[in-house]
């Protein structure tokens, strides 16, 4: 609208009104007046950008709270044959309107203008005229051209009455039925025929007739509805409680900013046995682990027997300190200098003062320890050396394993990609395990926590993460090592957009639907406060999907308008607050096509391979090879051995282990003496005798 000498306007909530218009040096200017005759000098830009003034229209026009949906929204519902019909019945109205079907008469086709819709003719022959060529009442096409002249072409959209429940009492029994389905989040699953049953007992407790309940048919489909509010019967029990368990809101997470801001901990039982290597029998290994939240680096390692106790919490909380040394026939790329810098920002040391002792993991200096409930890293121990370094100690929430999410997946990732691979595996649970994985135990403490310990920094720190992305190059994903030194060289800020409300009319519109988590859109999240009262709900419409403005010059944030309030909302971009400037959609694409053809680290699986290969777990070896060399490790095991950091903390001595049944076979039987026969015999029976730790000690 025009402003100008009579322009109203709202200024701290008093009506104040332009009396004059003044040009200064440093721009326009202009006089208002309030009701009680007070004048008040207001740059023009202060006017109209303020949050404390806002104009007072004189007139119709468009507005942010419109009870209508805007033109992008009520275009996008339609299919290709609903848009195609909508496009024929605007051209009709045109031609009504202009005696051309373009509405133009220099893009006029031929033998336009007709007869009888020259602009000589009245209106309402017109109208009579299109009414007879299209067979419908000259009303019906009156209404047209006046919704067209309203609204343009959103305005020829036929009105949906939206989905039909199916029932008059529809939503009534979906309440009841919601509240016997809460009511089992802590009980066993139940079936759908229980819950219908019991909501039916229950409205009928509530004074309802049985003719007023919807069919047995019905109420199943009703069901399907609830279950995405509310998971009962398709998923497992424990996942439904933790559905219930979410929070209402927005989710919140820390978001760490650089390395070592927070350190997760957590120990998990490994799915693989173990040897005593004093015993020589199978028992259960538990693996705790110290990882740095912004770079994923793994930086303590600690398995040990049984359980864990808090001076191992404390070991490996130590190791981000001072990490373990590196193997001696490690690749250069799974290196780490002693300070936990990586040499690519550094000078090569290695030419001043030669070989340098190299690190197994990044060396820093946590800040921030989150840990969960568990007594080893609540206890008086594990808390006073934070209390001492100068570590604050964050506890979880209690059974909320989605607050070390990252921890979590990294147990996943070492499971499917290294330990389903050792003898010994044992699966994640009963249903999955062997009939004797027991038996099939090879490896001692120290020498699986040698094998993890290289395959973390050959593989892990190598690998890039989906997880690792800077908002400033999208589509690039790192690895931990990547991102250590990306992290050295960080710095951002979070910038929030503003936009006027009519601005929102003019986006592109994208149906998605409201997930528990956010809006997913192009591979992006999207979240907001906004969406709390729809989290898992449908639309009305067909496809039950919502409308999302979408500014395709900036993606940092997508526009929700509020059924409720008709009021819009910005969604942030889960990475928008590591960007200081806009990305455009085509930037975007762009980017993912230049990251999807750089080949910047060695195919996944076959790092893994090799990384087998070096230590001889081929499928030749038998389970009575591997007997043969565990006999020789126990005859070993009494001999007074190195410590473990010295013996069998590198992969060499694995390869060599699992070369003693052929190198090492003849000399033992030269040695033996007269007692080689009883050895073979022995042998033998070792191959189907499952009692074969009962003697393994007789002759140690």
């Amino acid at each position: 609208m025009r402003v100008g000498v009579g322009t109203r306007f709202s200024y701290d909530g008093e009506v104040v009104e332009v009396v004059e218009l003044a040009s200064t040096q440093a721009g326009g200017g202009v006089v208002l007046k309030d009701g009680r005759g007070r004048l008040l000098r207001l740059a023009v830009k202060e006017l109209l950008l303020s949050d404390r003034a806002r104009v007072i229209p004189d007139g119709p026009g468009p507005a942010s709270d419109d009870p209508q949906d805007v033109a992008a929204v009520v275009l996008d519902q339609l299919d290709t044959a609903e848009r195609e019909r909508v496009l024929e019945r605007a051209a009709h109205v045109r031609e009504v309107l202009t005696g051309f079907r373009s509405g133009s008469e220099e893009l006029a086709a031929a033998g336009e203008p007709r007869a009888d819709y020259a602009p000589v003719e009245p209106m309402e022959s017109r109208y009579a005229a299109k009414a007879a060529e299209l067979e419908v009442a000259a009303r019906t096409v009156a209404r047209w051209v006046s919704a067209f002249r309203r609204d343009g072409e959103a305005g020829l959209v036929p009105a949906r009455s939206g989905p039909r429940s199916g029932h008059r009492n529809a939503e009534v029994w979906s309440e009841a039925a919601l509240e016997v389905m809460v009511e089992h989040t802590g009980q066993s699953k139940p079936s759908r025929k229980m819950v219908i049953e019991r909501t039916r007992a229950r409205l009928l407790a509530r004074g309802f007739e049985e003719e007023d309940l919807p069919s047995r048919a019905t109420a199943y489909r009703l069901l399907e509805g609830l279950e995405r509010r509310h998971p009962t019967f398709r998923l497992s029990t424990k996942r439904n409680r933790d559905i219930a368990a979410r929070p209402g809101g927005v989710y919140g997470k820390l978001r760490p900013t650089r390395p070592g801001e927070y350190l997760l901990m957590d120990t998990n039982r490994l799915d693989v046995f173990a040897l005593d290597p004093v015993t020589l029998q199978w028992l259960q290994a538990e693996l705790t682990v110290a990882m740095d939240w912004y770079t994923r680096c793994i930086c303590g390692i600690r398995i040990t027997p049984v359980s864990t106790k808090a001076v191992d919490a404390s070991d490996a909380l130590y190791q981000a300190f001072r990490p373990r040394p590196a193997g001696a026939d490690w690749p250069a790329h799974a290196l780490w200098p002693e300070h936990g810098i990586p040499r690519s920002v550094l000078i090569d040391a290695t030419a001043l003062e030669g070989p340098m002792r190299s690190a197994a993991s990044p060396a820093l200096v946590p800040e921030t320890v989150l840990v969960d409930h568990g007594k080893v890293f609540v206890s008086e121990h594990l808390t006073s050396v934070c209390r001492r370094l100068g570590i604050s100690v964050q506890p979880a929430r209690l059974r909320t394993g989605r607050d070390k999410g990252p921890l979590e997946r990294f147990f996943l990732t070492l499971r499917e990609d290294l330990l389903q691979g050792l003898p010994g595996y044992k699966g994640p649970d009963l249903h999955s395990r062997g009939e004797r994985s027991e038996g099939e135990a090879f490896f001692f403490l120290h020498e699986l926590e040698a094998i993890i310990r290289e395959w973390v920094a050959c593989v892990y720190h190598v690998r890039p993460h989906t997880s690792l992305v800077d908002p400033g190059v999208p589509g690039l994903r790192m690895s931990p090592a990547a991102m250590f030194e990306h992290g050295l060289h960080r710095a951002g800020y979070i910038e929030v957009p503003r936009d006027p409300d009519l601005a929102f009319e003019f986006l592109r519109v994208e149906r998605r639907k409201i997930q528990h988590y956010g809006i997913d859109l192009d591979a992006r999240r999207y979240n907001g406060a906004a969406l709390d009262p729809y989290r898992g709900l449908l639309s009305d419409e067909r496809d039950g999907k919502w409308p999302i403005a979408v500014n395709p010059d900036d993606i940092n944030a997508v526009y929700f308008r509020d059924p409720a309030s008709r009021r819009w909302h910005a969604l942030a971009w889960e990475h928008a607050p590591g960007r200081d400037m806009p990305v455009s959609e085509e930037a975007l694409q762009y980017a993912r096509r230049l990251a999807a053809a750089r080949d910047r680290f060695p195919d996944d699986k076959a790092a893994v391979r090799d990384l087998f290969e070096r230590w001889n777990l081929g499928l030749g070896t038998t389970l009575v090879e591997r007997r043969m060399a565990l006999r020789l490790a126990r005859e070993q095991a009494a001999l007074d051995l190195p410590e473990p950091e010295e013996s069998v903390a590198t992969l060499p001595s694995v390869r060599r282990l699992m070369d003693l049944p052929d190198a090492a076979g003849p000399q033992l039987a030269a040695e033996a003496g007269d007692d080689d026969v009883a050895d073979d015999a022995e042998l033998v029976e070792l191959e189907d005798d499952s009692d074969f730790y009962t003697d393994a000690l007789e002759d140690a």
